[in-house]
């Protein structure tokens, strides 16, 4: 397999320039082909928030490029969030994140998921789970928190089909 280019990506400035100010959710995603990571540039509407939840497989590096907030977590307690700041969460550590009222543009960084596999009932212990691949947020990454929702209850994203 070639190696990808490297180089810039993305400019933030006119990514945020260029957007209604009244959008939330995923701006931006790392998509090239051959990537060993993903990341996304989210952002959060005034007093928006992010429900508690665990992040079992992945831990994720979280920086803020504007706005602020707060993290919280069940191994850190409250922790301011402003421009600048880096948080890491580790996989298995519950965490929310909140907007104040100016809002809040952070990037995640992460391990890529690895691809689904089909794996034989030896291989698999305690049986194979049930496909949830409709229930994720394309704009968050995060399960829907609803059975048959349509829109992320979190970032306000469109859920796949």
């Amino acid at each position: 397999m070639a190696v990808p280019p490297a180089g810039v990506l993305a400019d933030i400035a006119d990514l945020l320039h260029d957007l209604p100010a009244d959008r939330g959710g995923a701006l931006w995603r790392l998509s090239e082909e051959g990537r060993q990571l993903d990341a996304n540039i989210i952002r959060m509407l005034p007093a928006a928030r992010v429900a508690g939840h665990v992040e079992p497989d992945l831990d994720v590096l979280l920086c803020v490029l504007s706005g602020s907030g707060r993290l919280e977590t069940d191994t850190g307690g409250r922790q301011e969030l402003a421009a600048g700041c880096v948080a890491w969460l580790p996989r298995g550590v519950r965490r929310a994140l909140f907007a104040d009222e100016d809002g809040l543009v952070y990037v995640t960084v992460h391990c890529r998921r690895p691809g689904l596999a089909i794996r034989s009932a030896a291989v698999a212990q305690g049986g194979e789970a049930a496909c949830l691949l409709n229930r994720i947020c394309p704009g968050c990454d995060l399960p829907a928190e609803e059975i048959g929702a349509r829109y992320c209850s979190r970032c306000g994203s469109r859920l796949p089909s």
